[in-house]
């Protein structure tokens, strides 16, 4: 698996030792606030099982994140195939950190690695972003990254009950578009 390398931070495979440090972001309501349900230590640690096969089978997927000072895991980073029934098909690229690591360039950083890795390595045309409509934070770095959204392909998450996280919004950026 492909290890990448910014200035601050490494996107690694997970180790035992992220296990922990990831329950403790999947049951934090600030973290999972535009992501549903808290999770517990079982399904944190089988949504990482989950991670690593994707990774192996297909060659990208959700990386660990850590910072490289400190060797702190601080969340994740990567791609992933959108999920089928949605209204739109694609590559996605997502983040999700601890609240300790808001407000400090990371996801930024990591996202311009991972949408490198998109382009220059898998050779992708087109990388997406998804998220709801209320998550202004990460509607942001998808701006910083390059990524433009048109209001017409807003759309309700076909896989989300009526409420505030059904309503998403939908980013793209095209291979050569750049920041």
């Amino acid at each position: 698996m492909t290890e990448l390398h910014t200035d601050r931070l490494t996107l690694r495979r997970w180790r035992d030792s992220d296990l922990g440090p990831w329950a403790v972001m999947n049951a934090d309501p600030e973290v999972r606030e535009h992501l549903g349900d808290l999770l517990t230590r079982e399904q944190s640690d089988a949504s990482v099982a989950r991670f690593q096969a994707d990774f192996d089978r297909r060659g990208y997927g959700w990386w660990a994140v850590e910072v490289r000072a400190t060797g702190k895991f601080i969340g994740f980073a990567g791609l992933d195939d959108v999920d089928d029934g949605m209204p739109f098909t694609g590559v996605e690229v997502g983040w999700r950190l601890a609240r300790s690591a808001w407000g400090q360039g990371y996801a930024t950083e990591a996202a311009l690695a991972v949408l490198a890795y998109g382009f220059d390595t898998l050779e992708v045309p087109e990388i997406l972003a998804v998220t709801t409509a209320t998550n202004l934070r990460s509607q942001a770095v998808m701006r910083r990254i390059g990524m433009t959204r048109d209001p017409a392909e807003d759309f309700d998450d076909p896989g989300v009950p009526e409420g505030p996280l059904r309503p998403n919004v939908l980013f793209r950026i095209a291979r050569g578009a750049g920041v």
